[in-house]
């Protein structure tokens, strides 16, 4: 599976993005997605995962009730809404996905930079 994101930019305190995450190749295999981030001088931590036939979702307590994780699975395509941004989500959001529960998160997109100014 391949996985290009897409969508981060430089955005206001308060404001919203959308970031965007396609995938290719063996796609039926897809289980879950989920989006994570990295910020600078800090580990990776996951967003917001998703249930690729589930539908289901979960979310960082830091952003519940301001991000909303989706999918379109004709378009093998997940989103990352972002509302209420604060300058604490500035990172590199990843895009990634898993072939099962059990299994870890193994294919990974390439990121793309959310900068958020006070």
């Amino acid at each position: 599976v391949q996985l290009q994101a897409s969508g981060g930019g430089l955005v206001q305190a308060g404001g919203s993005l959308r970031l965007s995450c396609a995938a290719s190749g063996r796609t039926f295999s897809i289980y879950a997605m989920g989006w994570f981030r990295q910020a600078p001088g800090r580990e990776r931590e996951s967003v917001a995962t998703i249930g690729w036939s589930s539908g289901i979702t979960s979310y960082a307590d830091s952003v519940k009730g301001r991000f909303t994780i989706s999918r379109d699975t004709p378009k093998n395509t997940v989103y990352l809404q972002m509302n209420s941004l604060k300058s604490e989500d500035t990172a590199i959001y990843f895009c990634a996905s898993k072939r099962s529960n059990h299994r870890p998160y193994e294919y990974w997109g390439q990121g793309t930079l959310v900068t958020v100014s006070s």
